[in-house]
Order: structure tokens, then C-alpha cells, then sequence
């Protein structure tokens, strides 16, 4: 008897402290989830689940000169075409003594070197061939494992949110809520970002060729047209050149008309 009247006594404080515990809890959920953030980013970044395939964003410019840039050009579309590229531009342009065209493709990242090997077939020397690797696995753990844990937050707080007593209450939660989504956004735009440079590589290509400053062929009749033009340009240009210095012509002449008097006088002295 003494043994059961013992335990009756233990059941009914275990009780009466859950039942004094009961309020405890509900007021400090909200402390519970801020504390629960920081470790669930731990678990994150604790797991071994981390060794994963590597992120490398890979980019090359190219340059280099060509005897033929059509040729050239439609060889790599060509390429751009097997390998699944993406034209991103594709711009052209002459200057004084060359013709040159820019090419910005978007290829397939497993496909990157074969299409780097068949730009650089044929061309005897780079003026640049730059080809960088940046390695993003850090930075795309990092974003993935803080993405998780900010999805597990918000469903925390929805959960709270479907328990909240007040207005009060619900106005805090929805608070941290838009402030959460937020944050995922974000997070998920760096990673869609990230994955499409990692999936996707950059190629920049410019070749040119070097062309003879021969002008366009004349005949000998326009030659002569053009002779005549540029002698009678030749004496209009000196004759405005004699135009601009009539203030020398005119201090001149006094000068020779004083002289002329004074010499005068003298003869008559």
C-alpha cells in the first residue's frame, strides 16, 4: 500500500508541472524557432552529404586572324550548331585596314573543350586565347544548404501561424514569413544564376582579316576629273590663304608710301 500511495503521489505532481509548463512553451515558440535557424544551418553545414560534383563556370576568348571571314564565320555556326550552342551575338565591322567579326556563343559546358578544339583548328597563332575555370561549389553548397534551412523555417511558422491566439500574434508571424520568402527569392535566383553559368559556358571569338589600303579602282578619265578638282581646290585654298593676311598687304604699303615721301624730301634738301 505504501508503494502504490507513492506513486499516485508522483503521478499527480507530474501532472500538476506539465500542466505549469504548458503556458512556458506557447510564449517562447517564437525564441525557439529564432534559435532553431542557427541550428538547422549547422546540420546543414555538419553534413557529410557536402561532397558533391563540382560547379566550375567555365569562360575563353579567343582571337586570332583568318585568310577567309566568311569561311570562318560559317565554320563556327557550324560548330555552335553540333555542340547545341546558343548565338548570344554576333557582330561585324571594318576599320582602316581590316574586317573583323565578334562572336559571343553560349555552349554546353560538356561540350566546351571539343568546340574550343574546333574553333582553334586551322589557325596558326592566337593574338589571345584566355580559357578561365572559376570553381563555384562552395558558394553553391553554401546557397543550397541555407535555402533548406530557410524552407524548413517557414514551414516552422506556418505551423505557429495556424496556432496563433491573436491578431497580434498573426501579424508577427506573417511578418517574419514575407521576410523569410524574401530570402528564399533570393537565394533561389544565386543558385538558378549560378546553374546556368555552371551548366553553360561562355565563348567569346574574334577573328579578322588584315586587308590592303588600295582604295577603290579608278578609271583614267576620273582620274583626270579628280586632278583638275584638286588643282582648282589647290589655288582656291590660296587664294583665301592671301584673303587672311590683307592686314600684312596693308601695313606694307604705308610702309612704302612713308618711305616714298621721305625720300622725297631728302632729294629736294
Amino acid at each position: 500500500m505504501k508503494i502504490v500511495s507513492a506513486l499516485l503521489f508522483v503521478f499527480v505532481l507530474g501532472c500538476s508541472n506539465g500542466s505549469s509548463n504548458k503556458d512556458y512553451t506557447a510564449d517562447s515558440s517564437m525564441a525557439g524557432i529564432a534559435v532553431s535557424e542557427e541550428a538547422l544551418k549547422i546540420e546543414q553545414f555538419s553534413s557529410p552529404q557536402l561532397q558533391e560534383e563540382q560547379k566550375i563556370i567555365k569562360t575563353a576568348r579567343l582571337a586570332f586572324e583568318t585568310k577567309d571571314v566568311e569561311a570562318t564565320h560559317k565554320k563556327i555556326l557550324q560548330l555552335a550548331s553540333q555542340y547545341k550552342g546558343l548565338v548570344q551575338s554576333d557582330n561585324s565591322g571594318k576599320d582602316y585596314n581590316r574586317i573583323f567579326k565578334n562572336l559571343t556563343i553560349r555552349i554546353p559546358t560538356e561540350s566546351f573543350q571539343r568546340f574550343i578544339d574546333g574553333i582553334s583548328e586551322g589557325v596558326d597563332y592566337f593574338d589571345q586565347k584566355d580559357i578561365s575555370r572559376q570553381d563555384v561549389s562552395e558558394e553553391f553548397v553554401d546557397l543550397e544548404a541555407r535555402l533548406k534551412a530557410k524552407r524548413t523555417l517557414e514551414d516552422r511558422y506556418l505551423e505557429l501561424l495556424k496556432k496563433a491566439n491573436n491578431v497580434k500574434e498573426m501579424i508577427e508571424i506573417e511578418r517574419e514569413l514575407s521576410n523569410i520568402r524574401e530570402e528564399i527569392e533570393a537565394k533561389q535566383g544565386r543558385l538558378q544564376y549560378l546553374q546556368s553559368q555552371v551548366s553553360m559556358s561562355t565563348v567569346n571569338v574574334e577573328f579578322y582579316k588584315t586587308t590592303a589600303e588600295t582604295g577603290i579602282t579608278q578609271s583614267y578619265g576620273q582620274k583626270m576629273k579628280n586632278a583638275f578638282q584638286g588643282g582648282w581646290n589647290g589655288i582656291s585654298v590660296f587664294f583665301l590663304g592671301v584673303l587672311y593676311l590683307w592686314p600684312l598687304f596693308l601695313v606694307a604699303v604705308i610702309v612704302i608710301f612713308v618711305l616714298r615721301i621721305f625720300l622725297k624730301r631728302r632729294k629736294k634738301h
